[in-house]
């Protein structure tokens, strides 16, 4: 038996550091935390000075029962956990449940998982740090304290299975605010004018030179009379301004920055960075994922040095030492890096891939030259029209530096102008006009955040830290809270004006183009700004961000030391819990009821109001209904608010569904669910489409709809001897075969899809289904399955969720781990009473059978 037993959080972790340490040493994971605060609002004594209750989590008793009996085999125990509070809290528990002494306990701390990293934490242990522990305590039993009181207050005033959160109400605050922003927002129209010169290029050739006003022109009258001043001017160029610029490289990857460039770069959102980082970390790849720090080991910064000398010249070398401008940051830890900067790629999946490829290229330009380019500015006057002068720019690259290797993107709706070279030019000389043009632009709302400007202004305000950012997207977003969502929504279609001078003609048209058109935003649901605004209106001080920014900071002070836990709780909860009781019984239920008018049929109330299943529209107040008559209710349709919505409107939705005829003896429909407007053809349901107006479509219209489906629906081919069909869904163009649905990538032309393609499509997405299983056990109808945000447990016809390894999902690999006895237990926890009859026997049997699966699937 090994003489000693480091405990680390994951499996992964525990495999790296085992091969490093040698026979010495047995390396096991606690599967992230190894218990929790207790269920309920007796986790917590207010009145013992905030005395916790933990409990050991069902999951984790055979883990916790095997750690116990190794810990007694060995002669000394390790506790390896990360090197932040969550990690620190892991190893007190450990120590706790475990019987160690806390003060004894070799605690040993790496930013890195490489061999000297973990050799020399052997070499420097230290013991548990409790401030750490302290500040992870404060932050937990605060949230749990804060959120249990808000969200029992929520389900009383607004509707059941609310919640709310010290940081996520916060989060869902900047999004409704900056929902607003833009609904209040007032577009203005103004005229941008544009120039084009015929001019010739050093080899003689007659190239486009492009100049425009920086003034804008507020009437189309003023472009008007601009554009016909204009004819027959002479333009001749006034003065060329010739100056140096230089551009330097950002800082190394924080936690932050990484997300907001993984997001910009890759499409990633911020939860599937953090899964992607924690793998390459837990591999050896980079250091610690959460960091909020910007600087770089001497050690690293000489390794770069030596790598861009080696790879692109010594002119390219340029070593910084970057420091944060965060006061909490935490400097002696490193920024997010590759451990060996000579690795420029590495193995894994694909997004393991592209994700260490944009650290090490941020890693490596950090350390590189500036790039220097030349800016050429050219002032263009105009003789009939001395106070307006054009502009025409041009940028020339002297020398690349870091833009070799890495090039920082921006979070904006609008790329910058590319700038390329000008044609040679001089003082004075003349230029010949093409067109001139005066085109009608709209200012614009600020932009709705994306994840990754959502974790910049969170960063920006001080909400929150490094840990906690993907956790509060991941919140907020989810389907049982459904405060915001995030979608891509189509433009719609606005006129605009152009002049045009040309020839010495004016000339004046309107063109048209889509507007408005979004890509991944977040956008408040209806639900998300109610709760927002009644927390808003009653709980000023924890909506603040100033004092959501306040508070982090004390958690800060807490680890390091500098003040005591419970007197910061004692300060905050007294205050909080006297409002809650008090709003408790002064506030009124929120229904948000706004009455419309009458409905002419019935002389009833036309109203909007909240609902305990969201926000409808009602026909007919209570004191207007006769014994057991019942109200009628429409639904809003996607992505109208409730405010926006007016008597027409709302009555037009009680005319759905709407018969418009028959075809092929089966009634035709039109209507509206809560995905969207569609027509009804028997059982068939076709989609119009995300914005379509249902009224508008007629039988005629609903019949080429019909037909289109009619030949969607001939098989393509037959597979297994069952056909296979295609349709259109809500997700996109799908393939059907039995029961299974196949969505058809971009890469195939659905319209002429061949049956060929569609075998092949379907043998994927079968060969897919069978490795869709990480354990079953049919007799019990338990199994883990390979889901699209993760592994999960399917019982019976339901799903439940699987528990976290520290602050991420359990993957794949850690719930092939887990037992049977465990995975009730994870049952039993989330859905009580599952299991009041069991067969052991059975059980036994069909445990064997499928751990050899498991195990001989691992072995490929």
């Amino acid at each position: 038996m090994s003489k000693n037993l480091v405990i680390v959080e994951s499996p992964a972790k525990a495999k790296t550091i085992e091969k490093i340490l040698g026979k010495d040493f047995i390396v096991k994971s606690s599967f992230g935390h190894i218990r929790d605060l207790d269920k309920g609002s007796q986790a917590v004594d207010v009145k013992r000075d905030f005395a916790t209750k933990y409990v050991v989590s069902p999951e984790k008793r055979k883990v916790v029962k095997e750690l116990k009996e190794l810990t007694k085999k060995v002669d000394e125990v390790w506790l390896a956990t990360d090197e932040d509070r969550e990690g620190e809290a892991i190893s007190w528990h450990l120590c706790e449940v475990l019987g160690l002494d806390e003060k004894t306990t070799k605690r040993i701390v790496f930013r890195e998982i490489t061999k000297p990293a973990i050799l020399n934490a052997i070499q420097h242990p230290r013991t548990v740090d409790l401030n750490l522990v302290d500040a992870q305590q404060a932050r937990r039993v605060l949230d749990r304290l804060v959120g249990f009181e808000l969200s029992e207050l929520l389900w009383k005033k607004i509707r059941g299975k609310l919640s709310a959160g010290r940081v996520q109400s916060v989060a869902v605050k900047l999004i409704v605010e900056r929902e607003r922003q833009i609904r209040d927002f007032k577009s203005e129209a103004y005229f941008k004018v544009d120039a084009v010169f015929a001019v010739k290029n050093e080899q003689g050739r007659l190239v486009s030179l492009k100049a425009s006003s920086p003034e804008r022109l507020a009437t189309e009258k003023a472009a008007q009379s601009l554009l016909e001043q204009c004819v027959g001017a002479v333009f001749s160029i006034a003065d060329i301004e010739v100056r140096p610029l230089k551009r330097s490289p950002a800082a190394p990857f924080t936690t932050s920055t990484l997300q907001q460039d993984a997001s910009r770069k890759l499409g990633f959102a911020v939860k599937r960075t953090m899964q992607v980082a924690q793998r390459l970390y837990e591999a050896g790849h980079i250091t610690y994922m959460r960091t909020d720090s910007i600087s770089l080991s001497e050690l690293a910064i000489a390794a770069i040095a030596h790598q861009v000398e080696k790879d692109y010249g010594p002119e390219y070398v340029k070593s910084r030492r970057f420091k944060s401008k965060n006061a909490s940051a935490q400097e002696a830890h490193e920024a997010i890096r590759p451990t060996y900067i000579e690795k420029q790629n590495v193995s894994g999946d694909r997004d393991e891939q592209r994700l260490y490829e944009l650290i090490w290229k941020r890693t490596i330009a950090s350390q590189m030259a500036e790039a220097q380019l030349e800016k050429t500015v050219v002032s263009i006057d105009i003789d009939k029209v001395p106070a307006t002068v054009l502009k025409a720019e041009g940028e020339v690259l002297v020398f690349d530096g870091f833009l070799k290797v890495y090039l920082e993107s921006k979070d904006d709706d609008e790329d910058e102008d590319t700038k390329g070279m000008l044609p040679p030019l001089e003082k004075g000389q003349l230029l010949d006009l093409d067109t001139l043009l005066a085109t009608e632009r709209y200012t614009r709302p600020p932009a709705r955040y994306t994840e990754a400007g959502l974790v910049k202004d969170l960063e920006e305000k001080g909400i929150g830290r490094p840990s906690t950012y993907a956790p509060t997207i991941s919140k907020i977003m989810e389907d049982n809270r459904g405060y915001v969502v995030s979608e891509s929504r189509d433009g719609e279609e606005r006129a605009f004006r152009v002049l045009t001078l040309q020839n010495n003609t004016v000339r004046a048209e309107t063109q048209t183009e889509m507007a408005g058109a979004v890509k991944n935003r977040l956008f408040p649901t209806e639900i998300g700004m109610t709760v927002s605004d009644f927390l808003e209106e009653y709980f000023v001080r924890i909506m603040d961000y100033g004092f959501t920014s306040k508070i982090e900071a004390r958690f800060d002070d807490i680890a390091e030391g500098k003040e005591d836990w419970t007197k910061m709780m004692h300060e905050f909860y007294g205050p909080f819990h006297d409002d809650v009781m008090e709003i408790t019984e002064s506030a009124e239920r929120v229904t948000k009821e706004r009455i419309l008018g009458k409905d002419p049929e019935t002389g009833k109330t036309v109203l909007t109001r909240l609902s305990r299943r969201g926000p409808v529209i009602q026909i007919g107040a209570p004191d207007e209904l006769i014994p057991d008559e019942k109200p009628r209710y429409a639904n809003f349709p996607p992505g109208v608010n409730m405010d926006d919505i007016d008597l027409e409107g709302a009555l037009k939705l009680f005319e759905l569904p709407k018969v418009l005829g028959v075809y092929q003896d089966k009634e035709v429909s039109v209507g509206a669910g809560r995905y969207g407007p569609y027509v009804r053809w028997g059982d068939a349901y076709i989609s119009l489409g995300r914005g379509a107006d249902p009224h508008e479509v007629d039988l005629e219209a609903a019949m080429v709809m019909v037909k289109v489906k009619e030949k969607e629906d001939k098989p393509l081919a037959t597979y297994e001897g069952h056909p296979i069909t295609k349709g259109k869904g809500r997700f996109g163009p799908f393939i059907k075969w039995q029961k299974l649905f196949v969505n058809v990538p971009k890469k195939y032309d659905w319209d002429t899809i061949s049956g060929e393609e569609a075998i092949e499509l379907l043998q994927t997405k079968v060969e897919k289904e069978a490795n869709r299983y990480i354990q079953n056990w049919e007799a019990e109808k338990i199994s883990i399955q390979n889901g699209r945000w993760g592994p999960f447990i399917k019982f019976g016809k339901q799903n439940v969720k699987l528990p976290k390894v520290g602050d991420e999902k359990m993957d794949a690999e850690q719930a092939g781990e887990l037992s049977l006895e465990q995975v009730k237990a994870i049952i039993e926890t989330e859905l009580p009473g599952s299991f009041k009859k069991e067969t052991k026997k059975e059980t036994k049997k069909e445990t064997k059978k499928v751990v050899k699966k498991v195990v001989k699937k691992k072995t490929k």
